[in-house]
Order: C-alpha cells, then structure tokens, then sequence
C-alpha cells in the first residue's frame, strides 16, 4: 500500500500491486490548506501534517481521526524516531516541535525567525544575550544555549533596527509604520511609543551613553534627535539634508556628534549641541553602514559599490578604497582597533586587518544576504543574521582573542 497526501485535504490509499486506488480519507472530513506531508507508524497507523497546523493520528484500518493537536504555522515535515514513538515537526513560521505519537502533545524545541532578519544587537557590555528583529517581532535570545528568551510581537509591521539603552532598562525599536518603541528587556512589556517619528518608517536609530536620547533616521532622509524623559519623549530637532533612506546612524563616545549613512549617496556628520552639520561625506554608492574606528580618527564606510572605505573622522577627506566583494556589503562590525568584519550580498563573513586593509579569514554558512554583524561585548564570538531568517555564531580566532584579553 502507498498513502499520497493532496492539496484538498485528504489522503488516498493506493493498492501497488494492482495499481488501483482502493480510498480516501479520513472519514467526513477534509484538512484545512490540504495536507502537506505524512510519515506512517510501525502499527500502520498514519501521522499527517496540514498548512493550518494540525497534526493528527488516522486509524489504518478505519481511516479515522483518532487523535489530533495544533501548532503554529503550517506544518512542512515530520520526521520519526527510530523506534515510532515521538517525531519532530517542522512548521513554515520556523518552529520545531517534539510530539509522542500517543497524544501528539506538542513540545516547542526550537524556533527562530521566519522573515528576514533585519538587525542583531547586544546589551552594553553583557554577552550573555542578544536581540534580533525582523517582520512583526523582537527576540531576546540567550547567547549560551541559543534559546529564545522574550518574544515581543507588534502584528504587520516590521521592525527595520534595534537597540539596548546604555543602561539596559529598556530596548529601542523602529518600525515599518513609523513608530519608535521601547520595551522592558526582561518582560517584554511596552514602555513608551513615539507616534508619527517618521513618515514611511522609522529605519536606523541609535542611543546615546548617558541613556538620556536617541537618534533616529526615517525612510525619507530625516535624522531626528529625541530627549528621552521618565514620562516624557520629546523631539529635539529634526534635520533633513539627506534626499534618500537613512542607513545607520551612530554616536561617537562623548555623544557630542552623530553621523548618518543614507542611500542617496552621503553620510553626515551632525553636531549634538548644535544641531547643525558638520561635514559630509559624498561618494557614488548607496551606503549601508557606517563606523567610528574605536578611537574614532577615522571612519569606514560600505555599500553598493562594493567597497569598503576609509575617511578622516576630522576634515572627511577619504583615505583610501578597499574593493572587498564582488557584491554589495550590507555590514560592519569592530573587533578591535586592528581588526573589523564585513557581510553582505556574496553570503561571506570576512574578516580583515584594518591597517593592511586584507582579509585573514572568510566564513560561509549563510543561504541569503548578511544583513548585520555583532560582535559580542566579550569579543569571543561574533554574530551575524541573514535574510534568509537564520541567525549564525562564529568563533573569533583565538590569536584575536589572545590581543583583545591583553
């Protein structure tokens, strides 16, 4: 006998030796979003999974439901243990479940993102967790045993960037609908929300040290400054000069200027205590992330030119052209003074000497595009999400490590 499972919701029963179909089921009753894969057990009875979430238990003989339960998302594959009593379920929203084969009792064992992954982020100083974003969600997850910690959910938007308050009691998010939030880190409960802080989407922000601002960026090119109160938000000032979508933004040490990397082909350097600009930088590209060196007299930039590029943080003359990939980069992250990463559209962590500008190590393992790399405070390993929803660890080579101690 062979058992077929089909988009309409039932399963056929087929006699191989005489090629006929013998019949269907289960008995007055269909699936919701068909039936999407089947295992059967030693006892002939059959385990299906459906596109609404149901797994369910059909008697061999009757063709009847005996048991059934429900997970999140559709259920993609099933796989059994070798001796039939439990199995593994995969579902489209990135859940894997654990069930037995009695009850069919499902156990959530893993789970990540099902969207792209738009940014990762550590707390100020503290390895031990992280936070990443993407469609409709947050997630806290504990740097160890890569378990998911906190779940924030905000139903159909995305979230474009993230980030802990220095101080962090509270983590900062943009969203696709406009709209800043903050949360509490350990409960996920909302803390605040600044309406209408950018039009089309809040796209890149960053805080300050002193946990008393944040700096954000919108769709549109605005880069605005925020004095964050006990009970109170407040915009400081809005400054609008780039023509394209902001980036990435940070802040230098003494949170006296920030600098904004947009789209239209410019990075600027705003004064905190003035709120003017500074200088800025113009190359043809689409730049997608930008950094202070950690002793902030230089700084580098990426994007889809393909290069990374070093400037003087003082006067914004460039200092030289590193052509790093035949596709576009999308991050960048600081090791320490002497060594950076960088990710992007050829799926590749690099990782390079900042003074010989030449790359020592190259790691594969994403299937899509890095989106951003963190590097964990502790710098022993690194992180870097992707769009295609996985979330990668990467161990920093010991002689780096061996430095950064020092």
């Amino acid at each position: 006998m062979a058992y077929a499972c089909t988009k309409t919701g039932d399963i056929l029963e087929i006699n191989l030796d005489k090629s006929i179909f013998k019949r269907v089921g289960p008995v007055k009753k269909l699936f919701s979003l068909g039936v999407t894969c089947i295992a059967m057990l030693l006892n002939g009875d059959i385990i299906v999974g459906c596109g609404d979430g149901t797994i369910a238990k059909i008697a061999n003989k009757t063709m009847a439901i005996k048991e059934q339960s429900k997970v999140l998302g559709g259920v993609t594959s099933i796989t059994l243990t070798g001796d039939g009593t439990y199995f593994f379920a995969g579902t489209s929203l990135c859940n894997i479940y654990w069930c037995d084969t009695q009850n069919l009792t499902p156990e959530l064992r893993n789970t990540c993102h099902y969207e792209s992954i738009n940014h990762v982020t550590f707390p100020y100083g503290y390895s031990d967790v992280f936070a990443t974003c993407s469609m409709n969600d947050i997630r806290v997850w504990h740097s160890r045993d890569r378990q998911e910690l906190l779940r924030i959910q905000v139903p159909n938007v995305e979230c474009h960037t993230i980030s802990f308050m220095h101080d962090g009691k509270s983590i900062v998010s943009g969203w696709s609908d406009g709209q800043i939030r903050a949360f509490l880190p350990q409960s996920g409960k909302l803390l605040y929300v600044i309406n209408n802080a950018h039009v089309h989407g809040a796209t890149a922000l960053t805080t300050t040290s002193d946990s008393g601002r944040v700096v954000s960026g919108g769709m549109e090119g605005e880069v605005r400054v925020w004095r964050i109160g006990r009970q109170t938000q407040t915009m400081e000032t809005s400054l609008k000069e780039h023509r394209g979508r902001v980036y990435d933004i940070q802040v230098n040490s003494k949170n006296s200027q920030a600098i904004s990397a947009s789209a239209d082909g410019s990075c600027i350097v705003w004064d905190l205590a003035t709120f003017t600009r500074v200088m800025c930088l113009f190359e043809k590209t689409m730049f997608m992330q930008i950094l202070y060196h950690p002793d902030e007299a230089q700084i580098i930039t990426t994007g889809s030119d393909r290069k990374i590029s070093y400037w003087d943080s003082f006067d914004g003359q460039q200092i030289r052209d590193i052509e790093a990939s035949e596709s576009e980069i999308n991050a960048l992250a600081f090791i320490n003074n002497d060594y950076f990463l960088s990710g992007g559209a050829d799926k590749m962590l690099m990782l390079w000497r900042y003074d010989e500008g030449f790359p020592y190590y190259k790691g594969e393992g994403h299937a899509g595009n890095i989106n951003r790399i963190a590097v964990s405070p502790s710098k022993k390993f690194i992180v870097t999400v992707g769009s295609e929803g996985a979330i990668f660890f990467w161990s920093v080579p010991q002689e780096l490590t061996a430095k950064t101690d020092k």
